[in-house]
């Protein structure tokens, strides 16, 4: 299945998995595709709901996650972990959450 992944800023690219695949997989791919640390993806499904990927784990079947042919996937990132005692508050737009 071929998939659209809107990174934050703004931009869009492509990502082909296989329909069997897991949010590992899928991982994987963009991390292999853009240089990303895939351990630090957050992935959220535009599907009227924003789901959250990664909430069942990264073993999780896509399709059961509810992924399919050409959906959205908006890609975040986890901050690092580097001994900073500067803590960052993560909020998402209402126009995200299909609040006007």
């Amino acid at each position: 299945m071929k998939v659209v992944v809107e990174i934050l800023t703004g931009g869009l690219f492509y990502i082909q998995v296989g329909n069997d695949a897991t949010v590992a997989d899928l991982k994987r791919e963009i991390g292999d595709q853009q240089k990303l640390p895939q351990d630090r993806l957050i992935l959220f499904l535009d599907n009227h709901q924003n789901r959250l990927i990664n909430e069942d784990g990264d073993g999780a079947s896509l399709v059961d996650c509810g992924v399919h042919e050409g959906s959205h996937i908006y890609l975040f990132f986890n901050p690092l972990e580097d001994g900073s005692t500067h803590h960052f508050l993560f909020t998402l737009p209402d126009s995200f959450l299909g609040e006007a």
